[in-house]
């Protein structure tokens, strides 16, 4: 259709307008004209490059001009003439007679409708990230600007950086600029125009059902795809799981980094399933170094360690390759009196002073070359205590061994006197 067609139809039904009008007035039925903010429906009869004519009837002709064509749900995208369309009274007459329509607040209601909708059905929604910063990424979802969270992200687009360096996060959130996300909406604020999407929301399903499968206590072998202070995540069979700090290995682990690399192969034990949480165990699968440890540490053993960390309660020390005990603060000192200034990386001797292989733990003290000595003079006095006794037990037994002897050979004497005084009586 020709512009001067399209000017024709709408005089053409301007002029109808007219007519239809003097017979409503002429018959005492006029029509209720429309009230300001009012939503009304009317059909198009003219589409321009930055307006749009209603016919709203007898009420007259609208108008709907660009900067009122806020189209978020797409309705104008295949709008045509003879389509109808509601929008919003703006002004009942403008300066050019027509009716001034706005397509923006009553689509903005339907956007806004349209959100609540989707949030709580929980639809899945594919969405391009249109920029990124800091906290997250930048979406926009029915002409509506939404954000994306980086606690929000997937475990396959989650930027596990060391030291948590923001530039460095925001380097790889670049990296996903243009691409396509599928997510769900989390949060819708109207008032303050927040939407908030999630990305991991959308795994959540399908994690349930895998998860469902697992068992703790089960073996599966995986790949490291991620280092952190607190520990390393590990991918397997379309799921991601923690191997915390203290599941790494037996002896104290201060840096994870130490004892894996991102893309290692790795088999780990699953130790704990907490929703879409997963718990991993790479020690589970070696041998509990503590089974032999009271082997080979007894109570009141000196032994030699190096200090590797030193926490305001005390300090930890590494005796062997596994094991490490704990000196206490109220430890740092000996018994003696003696004092050390205990240093990281330091090797000094030590006194097991408790050993509890079931708990893991092995208590420390600082060693006490004093206190050695103190035992060395106890147990040598203790030593002459023994032989003055065994030496006085001894001479006890014997003068009781010569009261004995005595006593026996008075006893011949007597008996022999008697004898002797009998046979001088028998020769009287």
């Amino acid at each position: 259709m020709s512009v001067s067609q399209k000017t024709n139809e709408k005089d053409k039904v301007e002029s109808e307008k007219s007519d239809e009008m003097e017979k409503l007035l002429a018959s005492g039925k006029a029509p209720k004209l429309p009230e300001k903010g009012e939503l009304i429906e009317g059909k198009v009869i003219e589409i321009g490059s930055n307006s749009i004519y209603l016919d709203l009837g007898p009420a007259g002709t609208g108008i709907i001009y660009g900067r009122e064509l806020f189209d978020g749900l797409g309705d104008l995208k295949d709008l045509k003439i003879g389509d109808s369309l509601a929008a919003n009274v703006v002004e009942l007459e403008n300066k050019d007679g027509y009716i001034e329509l706005s397509f923006k607040e009553a689509s903005y209601e339907k956007v806004w409708q349209e959100l609540t909708r989707k949030m709580e059905e929980e639809e899945v929604i594919t969405t391009k990230i249109l920029s990124a910063n800091k906290g997250g990424l930048m979406v926009k979802i029915n002409s509506i600007p939404g954000f994306l969270p980086v606690s929000q992200l997937s475990s396959s687009h989650y930027p596990r950086v060391e030291g948590g360096d923001k530039n460095k996060i925001l380097t790889l959130l670049n990296q996903l600029v243009n691409q396509n996300f599928q997510v769900k909406i989390i949060g819708l604020d109207r008032e303050e125009e927040k939407l908030i999407v999630s990305e991991k929301a959308v795994q959540v399903k399908e994690e349930e059902k895998l998860i469902k499968e697992l068992k703790i206590g089960s073996d599966v072998e995986g790949e490291v795809s991620g280092i952190v202070d607190f520990g390393a995540f590990v991918k397997f069979d379309r799921l991601e799981g923690l191997v915390h700090i203290s599941e790494m290995a037996w002896q104290l682990v201060e840096n994870p980094r130490q004892i894996v690399k991102v893309g290692q192969k790795v088999k780990v034990k699953i130790i704990g399933i907490d929703r879409s949480r997963i718990s991993l165990s790479i020690k589970a699968l070696q041998e509990d170094p503590w089974k032999t440890a009271a082997k080979n540490y007894k109570v009141g053993q000196k032994v030699k360690g190096t200090v590797t960390k030193i926490n305001p309660f005390g300090a930890f020390v590494q005796l062997d390759e596994t094991i490490h005990g704990l000196v206490h603060l109220s430890k740092m000192t000996a018994e003696s009196g003696e004092t050390k200034e205990l240093k990281v990386g330091e090797k000094y001797d030590f006194e097991v002073i408790s050993l509890e292989p079931e708990g893991h733990r092995l208590g420390l003290a600082i060693f006490s070359t004093k206190k050695k000595e103190e035992k060395k003079e106890k147990a040598d006095k203790k030593e002459d205590d023994k032989n003055k006794s065994e030496t006085k037990d001894k001479k006890i037994k014997k003068d009781k061994k010569d009261d004995k002897l005595d006593k026996k050979d008075k006893e011949e004497e007597n008996k022999q006197k008697t004898d002797k005084e009998n046979k001088k009586s028998e020769q009287k």
